[in-house]
């Protein structure tokens, strides 16, 4: 920090000290008494952060494990369900005490508040001390002149003053959220604190977890626990599969990773050991990495699991504030932020094109979430949404213009956490299995299953005994039948574990109804989810999560349309990873399985963008050397050169289908013929009978 900047913090921390001590002092005036406790909140708070500080600054010694729990404990007790119900940090709270529009704002303020606990660990005093201060400017709206809180009964120009300073705040710290989160991405020498704790760390001593500053819980010290027992040859083939994954990713699409520099990691606190060895993978690779946090704050879609991401927070809190953004969000706020990401990559032209895409690592097992929708939480109205659709669209085509999406690839790859239950060890060892399976077997029988579907213009999908599953996928056209394909032959690359073929269906045509009874998608759980297709977009899509239809249509809206109004269907593939449902099945852990293995035990359908999304001109083959042609659809193909904003919707969310709620999969013919792939939820194609061996297995 400057010394402007260093005389500015010890100012800041002196008054947060002051006001801790006069909010401890119980008001004269009862109608100022919720002030009180939320500046004492807040303060409170910000104290155990500056012990976190000091204890950086005077370098003493590391912590006991004992001392780090005490430490989490007063630093993260707004996360425990009865803390949580009475801070000013759950939206019930604070709407309750001071009213919605004053209660929103500062709920709000407050969740993105507790990011300064992380920084502390960090040491990032720069980013803290602009938190600090705007809990002051709040401060100072309601002191009075004898330096005491005064809440007023008649409120709105208190609520004008609030909303005023936070609208203010994120317009002028964009430049610092936005750039920050540009160069975590792409510069390795801004992920120096967390590639030292991946490479210095000491793997025996579970001390080294909470250097993080994120909550710590039973899943996180539960992998640790058992990856640490593992033997180096298991942790070698576990990094393996992931980091040879992503480099396979580039060449089985075609694409150069010579010419790429880096590559960012995402995964769970505990996995150290894993990325370690990956590390080294990718370095041997000439690769250097990127690590940056989860994201933080509401400006930056905080709960995501990507970054350096920890399960010990309670969803419904992230899902309480999953709108806050809605407070400050205006047209010159989103043109602020896409100015700023345009400088930001334009003066890091070099580092954004070498930059490979993200190493993802996923996470499956969490409790069931079913969220609670609360009428205290902000909400975004239609005109918000679509300036948030705005800003996604206009924001991924400057990325794509720096990071192109034709150079570039990914992988990504999921483990189970303790919270799946006692079987964990065991549930962990057979996902080894299944993420490392044989490729070469795969590509084989899968082939048969392209060949099949290339002989046909149609496929029809039904499903078994009350599942209303009954969709006809249209095909793309083949020019010449000898040199092209319409699916790819998909194995353990960029997608982990092995297990699909799919396509990008031709919309017109493509119509009926896709019907599952429950399905975890974008980690939120979908009951009777239903989906009605015409000419491959989405008419209609209705759930029964909640008793109104109006709470499962917002349900829709936030975690599947994500505000569009329809979306098209993106992918139709088969997966064939039948020893991946059968464990499953085993454990009963079928709707807590992820997207990214439970895809690979079924049919799928994709809402949203193709799978070839940004790369479309790109020539792409299966291993037979027949170019993959299916890359663009209708929308993609009219717009994406004039108009990307509507050729692309920048999601794609896979509902699966799995075998026991599926009764066929059937290719058409033009003669009126048909071929069966699956017949009562069995491969009877032949060259794909082996697939059914784990499936008697079941049995």
């Amino acid at each position: 920090m400057t010394e402007e900047m260093k005389e500015r913090f010890a100012l800041a921390k002196e008054k947060i000290k002051e006001i801790r001590d006069i909010t401890y002092k119980e008001p004269d005036d009862k109608d100022s008494e919720a002030l009180f406790d939320y500046f004492f909140e807040a303060a409170n708070l910000t104290v155990g952060v500056f012990s976190v500080l000091d204890r950086k600054e005077s370098k003493m010694k590391e912590p006991s494990l004992a001392d780090y729990f005490d430490e989490q404990k007063n630093l993260y007790g707004w996360t425990g369900k009865e803390a949580y119900e009475t801070s000013f940090l759950n939206p019930d709270t604070a709407v309750k005490k001071f009213g919605k529009t004053l209660g929103q704002a500062l709920s709000a303020v407050f969740m993105d508040y507790t990011a300064i606990i992380p920084w502390s660990y960090e040491g990032r005093e720069d980013l803290i001390l602009i938190f600090l201060e705007l809990l002051i400017e709040l401060y100072s709206i309601f002191e009075d002149k004898d330096r005491t809180l005064y809440l007023p009964h008649e409120r709105d120009e208190k609520e004008r003053e609030v909303l005023s300073s936070v609208r203010s705040f994120y317009h002028d710290y964009s430049d610092i959220f936005d750039r920050e989160n540009i160069e975590n991405l792409i510069l390795p020498e801004k992920s120096t604190f967390f590639t030292d704790i991946i490479e210095k760390s000491d793997f025996k001593d579970p001390r080294y977890l909470f250097l993080y500053g994120s909550k710590i819980g039973s899943d996180e010290l539960g992998l640790w626990e058992y990856l640490s027992a593992l033997d180096e040859s298991v942790i070698e083939k576990m990094a393996g599969a992931y980091a040879s994954g992503y480099i396979k990713g580039f060449a089985e699409n075609s694409r150069d990773i010579s010419i790429k520099e880096t590559v960012s990691l995402d995964y769970p606190i505990g996995f150290e050991r894993v990325m370690r060895a990956a590390v080294k993978i990718f370095n041997d690779k000439g690769l250097k990495v990127t690590v940056k946090r989860s994201p933080l704050l509401s400006c930056q879609h905080r709960g995501v699991r990507r970054g350096v991401y920890t399960n010990a927070v309670d969803p419904q809190i992230f899902y309480d504030h999953k709108d806050d953004v809605s407070i400050y969000l205006d047209r010159a706020y989103i043109n602020r932020r896409l100015e700023v990401i345009s400088d930001t990559f334009e003066k890091n032209r070099r580092p954004a094109a070498v930059y490979g895409g993200p190493a993802v690592v996923e996470t499956f097992g969490e409790k069931k979430f079913d969220p609670v929708n609360k009428g205290s939480a902000t909400e975004t109205d239609d005109k918000k949404s679509e300036l948030l659709l705005e800003f996604t669209a206009s924001s991924a085509k400057i990325t794509n213009d720096y990071i192109r999406g034709d150079e570039r690839s990914f992988t990504i790859i999921s483990w189970p956490i303790p919270s799946i239950g006692p079987d964990f060890k065991d549930i962990m060892k057979d996902t080894i299995e299944i993420n490392t399976l044989d490729s070469e077997k795969f590509r084989r029988i899968q082939q048969s299953i392209v060949d099949a579907l290339d002989r046909g213009y149609d496929a029809r999908i039904t499903g078994s005994g009350d599942n209303r599953t009954d969709i006809t996928v249209r095909f793309m056209e083949k020019d010449d039948p000898d040199k092209q394909t319409v699916f790819e032959n998909c194995v353990a690359d960029v997608n982990i574990p092995v297990g699909e073929v799919f396509t990008s269906p031709k919309l017109k045509g493509t119509k009926g109804t896709i019907n599952v009874k429950s399905v975890y998608l974008n980690g939120f759980i979908f009951k009777n989810l239903l989906v009605q297709i015409e000419d491959g977009r989405a008419v209609k899509i209705s759930c029964t999560n909640f008793d109104s239809e109006e709470e499962n249509r917002r349900y829709i809206d936030d975690h599947i349309l994500f505000r569009h109004k329809t979306l098209p269907l993106g992918e139709f593939a088969i997966g064939t990873n039948t020893l991946a449902y059968v464990m499953a099945r085993k454990y009963g852990i079928e709707d807590r399985m992820p997207i990214l293995i439970a895809e690979k035990t079924g049919p799928h359908f994709a809402l949203g963008d193709t799978c070839y999304s940004h790369a479309e001109d790109v020539k792409v083959y299966n291993p037979d050397g027949r170019e993959i042609i299916s890359r663009d659809n209708e929308i993609t193909r009219e717009y994406r050169k004039t108009d990307p904003g509507r050729a692309y919707f920048n999601c794609h969310t896979d509902i699966t289908l799995p075998y026991d709620e599926l009764d066929a999969i059937e290719v058409l013919h033009e003669d009126g013929s048909s071929e069966d792939i699956i017949r009562s939820g069995r491969f009877v194609l032949p060259g794909t009978e082996e697939l059914n061996e784990a499936l008697r297995r079941e049995k």
